[in-house]
């Protein structure tokens, strides 16, 4: 697709991919909330050995200037294991970013619309990066801050494109903030103790060696069950699910990450993550030598968290599980020498109500809103 002031065109060079690559320095370049990715890591996603390519496929675009120089970006990509859970043609996009120009905006998603229709689908979704374990949502309330480890960021003018596009809300969901001082209401540890008396066991994760990864596969297994009928979610292959793990291994705090057992099996799971955003903040997307410096002396300087996931079983609901594991995550921050001053739970589901009464219970409350968007072809 051709304008006389930009050019929509397929990925297929690696000039191309080193475009795709530069596209959101031009767009975030003034932002001061904005965390730049480690640009390695965002190239690995389209390699061929990432295994999403064993039950999916993609096309990357580009808006570029007259001049070459980068404008936008997206990706249309079709996942067969969603396609497959919800019984419809369901295409996705995700990875976009552009400069403040509606016209170039609509043409990268109609360019992503094309593609996904002459793959044979019948709904357009996103953002979405290829599945919902990646980054996806789009920021629509709630920039006055940064974005914690993990989460999504977005100019305030995408949801402006998308209406204007005529996209409609598919789902929204929400983060929470919490400040830590103020501790938890009483009848968190009530659940702890009345979880405790039927028979769960509580550890926390092992974070090093052979144990480090049968906990892991432990937690896959755990978190294919329990999210197996989330909304668009698909399940990732046990490959991608280490891949990841190990690429966080690092950054775990194993005081704010417990595991709930009964009678050996794993039933649930509390992951907090230090806010590593407040210290990727000065990388600017690389992790060299002088970037690996620079990662050593800024992660103390880390005083927030995000509650990435609170994780039980629904057959074990009465047994507290839930809000047992709660309680425990935060004793963990709380211990003494630990840095943290607020932690982000998130992102929850605006029509997840028990998880949401449960974080609100906590004391929490929402201070950002995020949306998914659909259309049909």
């Amino acid at each position: 697709m051709t304008n006389q002031n930009f050019q929509i065109r397929a990925v297929t060079t690696n000039a191309d991919s080193k475009i795709f690559l530069d596209v959101p320095s031009r767009v975030y370049k003034n932002d001061p909330h904005w965390v730049q990715p480690i640009r390695s890591s965002v190239e690995k996603q389209f390699a061929p050995e990432n295994s999403f390519f064993q039950y999916g496929k993609l096309q990357q675009f580009i808006a570029v200037s007259p001049s070459n120089e980068p404008l936008g970006r997206i990706v249309a990509a079709v996942n067969h294991r969603l396609i497959e859970r919800e019984g419809l043609k369901v295409g996705l996009f995700g990875y976009f970013e552009c400069i403040q120009e509606f016209a170039i905006a609509q043409a990268l998603l109609e360019s992503a619309r094309k593609w996904l229709q002459e793959q044979g689908m019948q709904v357009i979704r996103g953002p979405i990066d290829l599945s919902t374990h990646n980054n996806c949502l789009f920021l629509v309330d709630g920039f006055d801050s940064p974005p914690m480890i993990l989460m999504p960021y977005n100019p305030a003018y995408y949801p402006e494109f998308m209406q204007l596009d005529g996209w409609n809300k598919a789902k929204d969901a929400y983060a929470y903030e919490l400040p830590i001082g103020a501790g938890l209401p009483e009848e968190f540890t009530k659940a702890h103790r009345i979880a405790c008396k039927s028979g769960v066991n509580f550890r926390l994760i092992r974070t090093k060696g052979a144990a480090f990864e049968e906990d892991c596969r432990n937690l896959y297994n755990l978190l294919n069950k329990a999210y197996a009928n989330n909304w668009s979610y698909t399940p990732r292959t046990e490959e991608e699910f280490l891949d990841e793990a190990k690429s966080l291994q690092t950054l775990v705090d194993a005081d704010a990450f417990p595991i709930a057992e009964y009678e050996g099996k794993m039933i649930g799971c509390f992951v907090g993550l230090p806010d590593y955003n407040m210290v990727l903040k000065h990388l600017n997307g690389k992790l060299d030598w002088l970037g690996t410096l620079k990662f050593m002396w800024y992660r103390r300087q880390i005083n927030r968290g995000r509650v990435a996931l609170v994780c039980a079983l629904p057959e074990y609901r009465r047994k507290m599980v839930a809000a047992a594991l709660i309680y425990l995550g935060m004793q963990g921050v709380l211990k003494e020498g630990k840095p943290y001053k607020d932690c982000e739970l998130s992102w929850v589901y605006e029509d997840n109500y028990p998880s949401r009464k449960l974080i609100e219970a906590c004391g929490a409350k929402i201070y950002k809103t995020y949306r998914i968007y659909e259309k049909a072809l």
